[in-house]
């Protein structure tokens, strides 16, 4: 199996940089030609081919590979399984209507522009704030692009529609944790109510809660940096551990494997402590617990590597799900305003690494680990496809999982779903003014991220191209 994955480790890096010519242009120097845009596979190549050649880090591979021309050409060609994989833009879009498909269109168009999505931020917080009615014009747009509805009821028409397409759903109640105990609690009720009705509905596979819905954040901080407690803080925190393990008991008791989200770093440790303890609990003989691994951190992989060896020596089954990362600007100002160094790793590609990376560990250790592939990178969702079907495994493994934000790469989830692949789609809910922050959160991740937003849109455009071109089609 190790040969396997340094063979597709190799092909990924290959991959990785002619993937880099689709996020942005690319000067060669001494050519005359001063920039180019790529359309095609074979545009791809032949540059791709080039830029090894001329590139100092990739001479080894060069080296030996001395038909790398040949290789990359097998690896591009247009009926290579790997970059088919993705493209068929009828099976992504077979859910979606024309009127959903101009939406989304309009949506993408203006996260495009940071400064746009700044500055909805603002105006949306003020007509929140003196309680401008907005309500109803976000439910129609932003809200009912990325989210279910405003309760697991209104979610079911769309859990059903994914179904139809091999699709399953993760009901996420994405109501931000207030500071009270009366909060508190009534979003540990709702995630009591969310995991008891998706366990009846073989459609939503797993339930999800985010830690500080159910925790105080101050109160995780404290206990992060080793604070001593005050006696009412410690009745504090024993409520909400006893809100805490209440849900993972109940989850497990039901066999419905359950998700927790990540946090901020400077409040995850005690997340994971609590998460070891449940592992050690519940994860025998199958993983129910899954902790949430951010890749784009510089210490997840150590951590990775630990969490395998202390599950191997005392015997239980570890459930992650990877991420790249949520909070990257703000960890990074944070480190930088309290001084000390930064816990995310520098560049896009040393995340991209670090992620791939742990695919591959997971893989590899998947007599005792079940992984989510949580993401949006077509690489990353690749890597685990081969690595399956090179170990000649069934698709429908449980032990291996995909899933995509809803409104986001469906080319990503139902292509992988249509070839028989576990995926799911994350379906947030919840009232639309509480769900606001996930929405902003989702704004700023797409204008942050190179190429998300463009390639939504390129798809989006070939899509209505292809449904105009249909004769008789109707509208």
């Amino acid at each position: 199996m190790q040969r396997v994955i340094e063979t597709h480790h190799m092909k990924l890096h290959l991959i990785q940089i002619n993937n880099n010519l689709l996020e942005s242009k690319f000067d060669l120097g001494k050519s005359d030609c001063n920039t180019y845009s790529y359309k095609s596979n074979w545009e791809r190549l032949n540059i791709g081919v080039g830029l090894l050649k001329l590139t100092h880090t990739n001479q080894d591979y060069y080296r030996e590979n001395k038909t790398l021309s040949h290789f990359l050409l097998t690896l591009f060609d247009k009926n290579t399984p790997l970059m088919i994989l993705f493209d068929n833009l009828e099976t992504a879009f077979r859910i979606n209507t024309d009127s959903e498909i101009r939406k989304a269109k309009f949506l993408f168009s203006m996260l495009k522009y940071p400064w746009l999505v700044k500055t909805g931020k603002i105006l949306l917080q003020v007509a929140l704030f003196i309680h401008f009615p907005v309500r109803a014009l976000l439910k129609r747009n932003i809200f009912s692009h990325f989210c279910g509805g405003e309760t697991r009821q209104e979610c079911e028409p769309t859990v059903e529609r994914l179904k139809q397409y091999h699709v399953q759903t993760i009901l996420d109640y994405s109501a931000e944790g207030g500071e009270s105990e009366a909060e508190l609690d009534a979003v540990a009720a709702e995630i009591t109510a969310l995991i008891k009705y998706s366990a009846q509905n073989p459609a939503i596979p797993f339930a999800v809660f985010k830690p500080t819905g159910i925790v105080r954040l101050g109160l995780l901080q404290k206990i992060a940096e080793g604070a001593s407690l005050s006696n009412a803080e410690q009745e504090e925190y024993e409520r909400a551990r006893l809100r805490f393990t209440a849900l993972c008991d109940l989850s497990a008791s039901l066999q419905l494997p359950l998700f927790v989200d990540a946090e901020e770093t400077w409040i995850q440790k005690p997340i994971d402590d609590l998460l070891l303890e449940m592992m050690r609990k519940h994860n025998r003989p199958r993983a129910l617990i899954f902790n949430t691994l951010q890749m784009y951190r510089t210490d997840r992989l150590e951590f990775l590597w630990s969490l395998t060896e202390n599950a191997r020596k005392e015997q239980f089954f570890v459930g992650l799900k990877l991420v790249r990362g949520a909070y990257m600007e703000k960890e990074r100002e944070r480190a930088v305003k309290m001084g000390y160094p930064s816990p995310i790793l520098g560049s896009k590609a040393e995340t991209d690494a670090s992620y791939n990376k742990a695919v591959e560990h997971c893989f590899e250790h998947s007599d005792i680990i079940s992984v989510c592939n949580a993401s949006h990178n077509e690489l990353s969702c690749a890597l685990l496809v081969e690595l399956i079907e090179a170990n000649h495994m069934d698709h429908s493994d449980t032990r291996f999982w995909f899933a995509q934000l809803y409104g986001m790469s469906n080319h990503i989830s139902f292509n992988l779903a249509e070839k028989g692949f576990n995926v799911c789609k994350y379906l947030p809910y919840g009232p639309v003014k509480a769900v606001m922050p996930y929405l902003i959160r989702r704004a700023e991740e797409n204008t942050s991220l190179a190429g998300q937003t463009g390639r939504e849109l390129q798809m989006i455009a070939q899509e209505q191209g292809r449904r105009k071109s249909e004769v008789g089609r109707p509208k």
